[in-house]
């Protein structure tokens, strides 16, 4: 058999197939054709020596935010955060709503070399800075019959449903939003991703308790749903305020199949996220949340400055995935929180998560880079990490794409003292 691409000796890890250890990966016309201990070098054209590499079914980003010129300072390039960081599908988190889809598939979807998907907004307006404008974020600003028509309409594009819980929300409207984002989601079918943490500041005169918001919201989460920022330095989280622990009903959601994505972005701390794992939750599914605000440093107006999103620690997909290794995830469940968990996630096992002959030949190569690296939170602390991965490149539909993307933080180990 003759291939147009092999990648030979890298250390393939894929939870799906069970498959951890060496082998090669034959590629014909954009699929994978072959999956062996050792192919000969004369059967392929291209010859791709991955030895001592990490070679993983292509990484799938669960929460991006791409929708680039249209979400503000939010939207970043798909490819930058996509193939050029070595990850083959990203899933934009509530960029796209009813009114805004059409223009996403236009100009994000079908230009982009990634693979992008997105779970629609639950808001008319979808991600126009909405930070900025808690007024247009309010149930009024949401039509369930027309997110669903959209939403049945662009399967290929629309996995899910996002909307906010959080306090600065609550004390203008209550629940009442996330009980109609429920109400969409229900009506097409997809799973809800809701965001924990707070977002907007409290309306004047009122005063929100973020355990009696948990407490209210995890009840109207069904199987398949799916709770954001598990470790966020905000609050209204996992950790209750009054105890220190997780929320008792946290647990009864978990119990009946709601699951966690980190959801990195300016929420990630190491003080809450020790606390989670410690009591026993591992996220199932690992998005990096990048944004505008996070990636670079932003000017010194105060309007940016004081905004919630903002933070300074530089991460990326392969740098969160760093992070849970070095908090003891052990790295067949962080391969899985980028890989076969998503794909459950998204409804999309049949078409991504895995590497099989047949399939279509999304790959990514990864570095496991060993010495002393330093990881910060965007609570201003940094610790010392003896692994990092870091992405070398990706195969998207067996094309080439290196990891030249300046968003992803450089592989800087610390000089011993």
């Amino acid at each position: 058999m003759q291939f147009d691409t092999v990648l030979h000796g890298g250390h393939v890890i894929d939870p799906m197939a069970a498959r951890d250890g060496d082998f090669d990966i034959g590629i014909i016309d954009g699929k994978i054709a072959a999956i062996e201990t050792n192919l000969p070098r004369e059967a392929a054209a291209v010859w791709l020596d991955v030895t001592g590499k990490i070679v993983l079914p292509g990484m799938i980003d669960t929460h991006g935010h791409i929708y680039q010129h249209v979400t503000g300072k939010f939207g970043l390039n798909a490819d930058l955060v996509g193939v050029k960081s070595g990850v083959t599908t990203v899933v934009d988190q509530g960029g796209p709503s009813c009114m805004t889809l059409p223009g996403f598939r236009a100009f994000i979807a079908e230009p982009a070399a990634t693979n992008v998907l997105c779970f629609i907004s639950a808001y008319l307006v979808g991600g126009l800075e909405g930070h900025y404008y808690p007024e247009l974020y309010g149930p009024a600003q949401v039509n369930v019959a027309h997110t669903v028509r959209v939403a049945r309409e662009n399967p290929d594009l629309v996995r899910g449903i996002k909307a906010h819980a959080e306090i600065g929300g609550a004390s203008r409207w209550g629940l009442d939003v996330i009980r109609l984002g429920k109400e969409i989601a229900r009506g097409c079918g997809l799973p809800l991703y809701i965001h924990l943490g707070q977002l907007w500041p409290e309306k004047a005169g009122t005063h929100i308790d973020p355990d009696d918001l948990v407490r209210e919201l995890v009840p109207l989460m069904d199987e398949g749903d799916v709770l954001a920022h598990p470790f966020t330095r905000h609050p209204g989280g996992f950790i209750s305020m009054q105890t220190g622990d997780v929320h008792p009903i946290v647990w009864a959601a978990l119990a009946r199949g709601v699951t966690v994505d980190v959801g990195h972005g300016s929420h990630f701390s190491f003080e809450m996220a020790r606390q989670v794992i410690a009591a026993g939750i591992t996220p199932y599914t690992l998005g990096a949340d990048m944004h505008g605000y996070n990636v670079k440093i932003p000017n010194a107006s105060v309007d940016i400055v004081e905004n919630p999103f903002f933070g300074v620690a530089p991460f990326n997909l392969t740098n969160a995935m760093s992070k849970m290794l070095h908090l003891g995830v052990s790295l067949p469940d962080v391969v899985a929180s980028v890989t076969s968990n998503p794909a459950r996630m998204l409804g999309m096992t049949g078409q991504m998560g895995t590497l099989a002959p047949g399939r279509a030949a999304d790959i990514s190569v990864v570095d496991m880079l060993r010495g002393a690296f330093e990881l910060a939170d965007n609570s201003g602390v940094s610790e010392t990490a003896s692994c990092l991965i870091h992405p070398d490149f990706c195969l998207k539909d067996g094309v080439f794409h290196k990891a030249t993307s300046a968003l992803v933080p450089p592989a800087m180990a610390r000089q011993a003292a």
